[in-house]
């Protein structure tokens, strides 16, 4: 029995698989990760070097920017002042 190695599935590639690049339809994101145990038929794999320099094609939108970061920190209020000469009284 002769096993074939699997191939770069970028056309004009020839060099064996490194990584497998498969799509999460439901969040419209693509995700590159290790070379898949069997060859799956909405998979693709893909050399080491493509795996590294993936591109998104020129008609897809861009992905929405980033929100601003949350800042968890205010500057400190200053405390409440008493008035001059005011002093606390403990009545027994």
């Amino acid at each position: 029995m002769v096993r074939q190695s699997r191939r770069c599935s970028r056309s004009g590639c020839a060099q064996p698989a490194a990584a497998t690049l498969t799509y999460v339809y439901a969040e419209s994101t693509a995700v590159v990760g290790p070379l898949a145990t069997y060859s799956e038929p909405h998979s693709y794999d893909l050399c080491e070097f493509h795996a590294e320099r993936p591109t998104v094609p020129p008609d897809l939108p861009a992905p929405p920017p980033e929100p601003p970061p949350i800042h968890l920190f205010t500057r400190p209020r200053p405390s409440p002042r008493r008035p001059r000469g005011s002093r606390a009284r403990h009545y027994q």
